[in-house]
């Protein structure tokens, strides 16, 4: 073979190879786990949303997802710690502690929740049994060797529910929003509810719109029989892929004669836990954000002692932290979030609830829970 033929094989193999990868990045990327982009009337509701700027959303008061020069961590130093620093304190030595209760045999008009790990919460509120960002997958990421479970965690499937009046999810992102949890699901769903644009990605698995109720911060929906669901703000961030806050993000109220419920999904600390505290009167029970922080982000992201203080901003009586003890997306020990709340929470007007993965939480009884992450 002469120089020439030579050379032009070896392009023609280059470029073969080149698109060969191209193709498979593209197949890669548009699995229908990463969804698309709101459009149509979607996308004519997003545009009349005043927390809706040009081609993104953005918190009432627009922060950093990552600080640079903050006194912490730039992005690129948090990802090389993320990937290479030692990550033995990141999970727990064995098997996370849990407590698996029959969510079939629960008496249906007993309010009450169960913490699954992560941000996954299931409820019942006035007859209406309601699940919350489940993630049952042994991945939180698009990525199979990212972000894996803690060993003894994942106790949960979509078999062990019973049929769902509602699915309420905060945002998009993997750890809240996961397909293969979603689809398996997707039977015992009467309606969905989230905020603004994440609608999409339901209609695209298949949902049809009128099982989907997608509305803005400060919105209310009325189920009927005095039990509401407020849709309120979180400061926070979306996306699944390069563009970054195609969707909104959101907190929940759930409202009922009886009981006032919380949940922040993720969020930074600001002066919006205050005015959402007054706004209720208080709450009996929140579910608050804690883990996965770091002093670069906790804009996006509260550390213990932010908690704390938005847990006394809500007025909550009783307080369980969420967001982890399942997965470690975040540089810090995994009891730390735990630890370090409970420290903070002394002499705090709520009380402090540290439940297993999987244990009842039964909102008519006063209940004490071990420190099972000690």
């Amino acid at each position: 073979m002469n120089r020439r033929n030579f050379i032009r094989n070896g392009l023609i193999g280059v470029a073969g190879a080149a698109a060969v990868a191209g193709g498979g990045i593209f197949y890669y990327v548009n699995r229908p786990e990463f969804g698309r982009l709101p459009s149509g009337d979607r996308l004519k509701k997003i545009l009349n949303s005043p927390h809706y700027f040009t081609d993104h959303f953005e918190c009432l008061t627009p922060v950093r997802v990552m600080a640079e020069n903050s006194g912490g961590e730039n992005r690129i130093v948090a990802t090389v710690k993320f990937l290479f620093a030692d990550k033995s304190a990141l999970s727990p030595p064995g098997s996370v502690p849990t407590a698996k209760t029959n969510l079939r045999a629960i008496d249906s008009n007993l309010d009450c929740a169960v913490w699954m790990g992560h941000s996954t919460i299931y409820l019942q509120l006035a007859g209406k049994k309601i699940l919350l960002d489940p993630v049952f997958s042994s991945y939180a990421s698009p990525i199979f060797f990212v972000n894996r479970a803690f060993e003894g965690s994942n106790i949960y499937s979509a078999e062990d529910f019973p049929e769902l009046d509602i699915l309420a999810i905060t945002h998009d992102h993997w750890d809240h929003l996961d397909y293969p949890s979603v689809m398996a699901l997707k039977p015992k769903i009467k309606t969905v509810l989230c905020p603004l644009g994440v609608g999409e990605y339901f209609e695209q698995w298949g949902f049809p719109p009128e099982k989907i109720i997608e509305e803005d911060w400060d919105s209310v929906i009325d189920f009927g029989n005095n039990f509401t669901v407020h849709i309120l703000t979180s400061q926070h961030f979306s996306g699944r892929m390069l563009k970054q806050n195609p969707t909104e993000w959101c907190s929940f109220a759930f409202i009922t004669p009886r009981r006032k419920i919380f949940c922040s999904g993720d969020g930074g600390y600001n002066d919006h836990f205050k005015k959402i505290g007054e706004k209720f009167g208080g709450f009996d029970f929140a579910f608050m954000e804690n883990g996965q922080y770091n002093e670069a982000w906790h804009a996006i992201h509260m550390l213990p002692n932010e908690t704390a203080a938005a847990s006394e901003d809500i007025r909550a009586k009783k307080v369980v932290p969420i967001h982890a003890g399942k997965f470690a997306l975040s540089r810090h020990a995994w009891n730390d979030p735990y630890k370090d709340l409970t420290a903070e929470s002394a002499g705090k007007k709520y009380q402090l609830l540290t439940p297993r993965i999987g244990e009842l939480i039964d909102f008519t009884q006063e209940q004490n829970f071990s420190q099972w992450f000690i």
